[in-house]
Parts: structure tokens; sequence; C-alpha cells
């Protein structure tokens, strides 16, 4: 597949919001193989408006929820002609719709779930489980010709409009424009990956105290209400929250501008780390080997425990969620002034 020079490419990455921040690199290089193409990128309508701001994609093409979102796609997907599709999710649904799609190529990996692989026309393998999606990702791109980048290429678009949003939003909440600030997300999908909020409101007691700058919480529409238990819990000054403030699509502009970001395992994490934001990261249930923020200047903290990563939403433990609760605050807070230091070195 080397030396095909394919013209309507479909790539296929639906979700979750980390993912497809992991396959951007993937994106990236497949452009370079193949300038000339034409390239959508498949993904469901909630994440639609990062991919807006993506460079090298000539159709973000969003699919509405369920199965019923998928099924109405695929005439106007077959009609569009794509001779090759990229399938990175790896699940039944994603490769039967690049088939349905009438794509000749299809390819995907050959340790893909639920059937996955029997609808490729070409299985990428994966030498081990034990290496990064970023990574991993790019075998696919490598698999159609695409040289491996010495340095993986995430190429956000930063309109001044978003930019001009951000910092109107920050302005509204009491962070002076250009002053430093250290980002908080509280929040995460899985109640396993969730560092507990009495430990966020003691970090963020500790860098006030430090003279850190202000510390602003932020998330989606959905993580409103971590964020407020959070802000109940510190008592000493105002916590400043802008969760649910701005929108999907501000989020690279958002994190781009903040001096360092503290999270759980989470979506913004990735995002911050490929805008070039050091991240303090605390992982519990999940690898930082596999998903970790990735590239240089990030910390991961962790608790190790003979049952992690256990890569489980329930925890079995004895002591529920040890592997995150076993990480100290003061740990945390020493952590995240030092990337502060690291980004005013660089």
């Amino acid at each position: 597949m080397e030396n095909v020079d394919h013209r309507r490419i479909l790539f296929i990455k639906p979700s979750s919001l980390g993912d497809i921040v992991h396959a951007l690199p993937t994106l990236a290089a497949l452009r370079r193989r193949f300038p000339q193409a034409h390239i959508a990128w498949l993904v469901k309508r909630q994440w639609a408006g990062l991919l807006e701001r993506v460079e090298g994609l000539d159709r973000v093409w969003a699919v509405g929820p369920g199965i019923a979102g998928w099924l109405s796609e695929i005439p106007r997907l077959h009609a569009e002609r794509f001779d090759l599709a990229v399938d990175l999710q790896g699940l039944f649904r994603s490769a039967c719709l690049a088939r349905l799609a009438g794509c000749p190529e299809r390819v995907g990996f050959a340790n893909g779930r639920e059937g996955s692989p029997w609808f490729y026309t070409h299985q990428v393998a994966v030498p081990t489980p034990e290496m990064h999606a970023v990574d991993r990702y790019l075998l696919a791109a490598e698999a159609l010709g695409a040289a491996r980048p010495e340095t993986p290429q995430f190429q956000f678009k930063m309109a001044p409009a978003d930019r001009e949003q951000v910092s109107a939003v920050l302005s509204q909440a009491g962070v002076r424009d250009g002053s430093p600030w250290v980002a908080m997300n509280v929040s995460a999908r899985w109640p396993t990956k969730r560092w507990p909020e009495e430990y966020f409101a003691a970090v963020a007691g500790r860098l006030h105290q430090e003279g850190a700058g202000p510390v602003v919480l932020i998330g989606g529409p959905d993580d409103r209400a971590d964020a407020q238990r959070v802000k109940t819990l510190v008592k000493t000054f105002s916590i400043i929250d802008v969760t649910g403030l701005t929108p999907l699509g501000l989020l690279p502009a958002l994190l781009q501008s903040a001096s360092v970001l503290l999270t759980n395992d989470s979506g913004p994490m990735h995002v911050a780390a490929a805008v070039g934001t050091p991240v303090v990261a605390l992982f519990g249930p999940t690898s930082p080997v596999r998903t970790g923020p990735y590239g240089k200047g990030h910390r991961v903290l962790t608790h190790p425990l003979p049952c992690s990563p256990c890569f489980s939403r329930r925890c079995t433990n004895a002591i529920e969620r040890e592997c995150l609760t076993g990480i100290e605050p003061a740990q945390v807070a020493e952590a995240v002034l030092g990337r502060l230091a690291f980004k005013v070195r660089t």
C-alpha cells in the first residue's frame, strides 16, 4: 500500500477527546504523505468543534449519536467515493462503516476489538500494548508509506478570535490579560480516575500561599458540579471558576494561555500537552505509558499498587481508590510549582 497515491481518505476516529488528540500526529503524517488528497475526519458531533481548529483537514464529518446517527451517514459517505479508510477506532461499528461506505482500501489494527480486523484489507500489527497511543496510531501512517516524524505534530489553528474570546472570559473572571495562571481540571469520566476534591482544594490553597498566580477551575458544562464542590472546600480565598464558560473549540487556546495544568487523567490533559502547556497529571487505574501526557516537560504522579493499573471503572481494592488517595497534596503542589518554574525557564 506504500506506493498507492490515495486521493480521497476517510479518517475514522469518532471519540473520545483524548483519543482524538492522540490521533492528530497521524493525520499530520498522512497529510505530508498525501499532500493533494481530500481528507475527511468522521467524528461524533460533540467533538467536532475541536477538529475545526486542526490543520490538514478538508472536512470534519460530524455524526449524530447512536447507531441511527451512524447508519444515516452511510449513503452520503458512499457517494463521496473515498478510496481509503483509516480506522483508528478499531471497533465493529467503525470498521463496518468503512466497509459499507464503499472504501476499497481499509486500514486498521490487527488487534482491533469486536471482530473489526475482519473488515480491513490491510491489518497493522501492534508490537506491544505498552506503547503510547500517539505512537501506536502512527503505525497506521507508516503502513501507508508516511515517514515517522522525529517529533509528532499536533497542528492546531489558533485563530485570533479564539484567543480574544478566551482573554475576555478570563478577564471577566478576574485573570489579568497576559498574567500567569494555573488551570485545574478536577473532573474525569471514570469515578476511579478522580483524585479527591478535598485534595485539589488543599493544593489550590498552597498555590495561593506561594503566589503562583490565580488558580482557575476549567471544564465543560457537565463538570460544573465537581468544580462547585471544590470551590466550597476552599476557605481562605476565592478560587476562580470558568467551568462551562468556554466551548470545546476554545479549549486549545484556553490551555495554551495557562502556565500549567493540574489534572486527573482526562481529555483536557491531552489538549494541554498538545499545545505545549506543562501538565501535572494524577494517574491511578490507567497507564501513563499508554495514555500519559505526551512529550517533554510534564509530571505524572502515581501511588503504585499491585493492582494498578487495573483499567477499571470500578475499584475493588480494600481501600477505595488507594492508587490515587495515596498521592499527597503536598507532593502535587511541589510538582505544580516545579512546572511553573520550568515554563519560566523555557
